[in-house]
């Protein structure tokens, strides 16, 4: 049994699709698939079920997969304490997050003053099949950053940046001249939404629930350039965070009345697993670049 074997059985057992395992891994499918039934012969069983060209991981695979993934995440871990050790580098920090745009002036500012840390950021969808914790338990990145406190056990996390909520308007809008608003003065209006899942979504549906409005949602994006975009197209209004790397220029932030609505951001890690010096370092920055740079509000 060699490493690259259970490496590849580990992107497979994720996507259950040869051919899209096949172009991630950058290898062709044939041999591939020549790899994982070399595998589960070493093994002596299956590790798939196969049916009219699908995949799908058995009972086995389920088992072989959860301790793959351990072992992998061990020698990771053990990689990067050696590589601190004999002072090869500063350090790679892997982030997951859902709102990229909120972490990319930080991610910005960090490499300025350590320009030798390395990056790898995995950007999370809402219907991407792993989420942020999952990625976090299983040790496969280091830190996490978006509007979620998991609430999970091993799995830590703090508040770094709050953001008051604004209702956005575009250009010529009839509301665009108005200091402030009730969300009653915006029942009617068309609204752009994040799809179903997103954690802004759920945010946005509370706000609404409690202003006693009920929207008329237009249309349904998975990303904030989207959401901008139509925003400042005149499609329609939407809820959005008064952070100071939003592109105004073309719509208006209207503060809420009576309202304490806020989006909170946090960054989260796994404390049962090994953490890189730069990862430690890095946590430490993004309290400190959020109040320095006072973006929250």
């Amino acid at each position: 049994m060699e490493l690259l074997q259970l490496k590849y059985f580990r992107t497979v057992a994720r996507l259950e699709h040869m051919t899209k395992a096949a172009e991630q891994l950058h290898i062709a499918q044939p041999a591939l698939s020549r790899t994982i039934s070399r595998l589960e012969e070493d093994l002596g069983v299956l590790l798939f079920d196969r049916v009219n060209r699908q995949i799908r991981l058995n009972a086995f695979g389920k088992t072989f997969l959860s301790k793959v993934e351990l072992a992998l995440s061990l020698l990771d871990e053990g990689k990067k304490e050696v590589m601190e050790m004999a002072g090869l580098e500063r350090g790679t920090i892997s982030i997951a997050t859902n709102t990229l745009n909120c972490l990319s002036p930080a991610v910005e500012a960090f490499r300025e003053k350590f320009p030798n840390v390395r990056f790898r950021i995995n950007q999370i969808a809402p219907t991407e099949t792993y989420s942020i914790s999952e990625l976090l338990e299983q040790g496969i990145t280091d830190l996490g950053f978006g509007p979620i406190a998991f609430g999970k056990p091993g799995i830590r996390e703090c508040s770094v940046l709050q953001t008051k909520i604004f209702l956005a308007v575009p250009s010529g809008h009839r509301l665009e001249k108005q200091s402030s608003i009730t969300l009653e003065q915006a029942a009617d209006e068309p609204f752009i939404e994040y799809k179903t899942g997103h954690p802004f979504r759920k945010a946005n549906d509370e706000i609404s629930r409690r202003a006693g409005i009920q929207r008329t949602i237009l249309c349904e994006v998975d990303e904030p350039a989207a959401l901008h975009g139509l925003v400042r197209s005149g499609l329609g209004v939407a809820f959005l965070p008064g952070c100071k790397w939003n592109d105004v220029a073309q719509y208006s932030l209207l503060p809420i009345q009576d309202s304490d609505n806020k989006h909170t951001f946090f960054v989260s890690w796994n404390e049962t697993r090994y953490l890189s010096e730069a990862a430690r370092e890095f946590q430490y920055f993004l309290i400190d670049y959020y109040a320095k740079e006072g973006v929250s509000a």
